[in-house]
């Protein structure tokens, strides 16, 4: 679906409280939310109406969806951006995860936000979106090229348990294969929802999938 707007304002007003929404909705279902911005001149005003939405902003996180390997202070930083039209004001108490540079920064740490609840993409003038421009004779190559899976912190445990839900076993029957009990199959699967922000099993099931955790 695309929605049209009759100008800037009246865009940046609908963005700011679409996301706000969805943020709070997470917040709400699991205790945290998670918010992948983006650069460029479009955002910015969206930023700033967003920053001063009234929720609990200590409890998301937010990343980019891309960055050039600049300084965070240069004009061409995405990070700069953020810092000058989101990161202040009530949504100082975000926490926010850099993507470069990454001494010291584990992969696992964005990870965690997954599966992000907001994000945001431009495209540009020539039709880019992040770092992704048409015409690049690696795009391709670096679409198609295998990924390591994330495992968002899930235990081996966990992991057996929604493989053998989404064969279609039933909490006992996983409980039998696994020799354990139906109540820990339950603890086990409501741990892995919470950890793949899902709010039933088949939603972590489709999720385990979807981030290739279970074949």
């Amino acid at each position: 679906m695309i929605d049209t707007f009759p100008h800037a304002d009246a865009l940046a007003d609908a963005a700011a409280q679409a996301i706000a929404a969805r943020l709070t909705e997470a917040i709400q279902a699991r205790g945290t939310a998670s918010l992948v911005a983006t650069g460029g001149r479009s955002p910015g005003p969206v930023y700033d109406r967003l920053r001063e939405a009234d929720l609990d902003w200590s409890k998301v996180g937010i990343t980019l969806s891309d960055d050039r390997g600049v300084d965070a202070g240069t004009p061409d930083s995405n990070v700069r951006l953020l810092r000058e039209r989101l990161l202040f004001g009530r949504a100082a108490a975000a926490t926010f995860y850099p993507l470069w540079p990454v001494a010291g920064l584990q992969a696992d740490t964005i990870a965690s936000l997954m599966p992000f609840d907001a994000v945001m993409l431009g495209m540009g003038e020539d039709g880019h979106i992040g770092s992704m421009i048409p015409g690049d004779p690696g795009l391709t190559d670096a679409l198609l090229r295998a990924t390591p899976a994330l495992d968002l912190g899930l235990t081996p445990r966990e992991r057996d348990v929604l493989r053998l839900l989404a064969d279609g076993h039933s909490n006992e029957s996983v409980g039998r294969e696994l020799f354990i009990s139906p109540d820990t199959a339950r603890t086990q699967l409501g741990t892995a929802m919470a950890k793949l922000g899902a709010s039933t099993r088949t939603h972590a099931v489709a999720a385990a999938l979807r981030h290739e955790l279970i074949s």
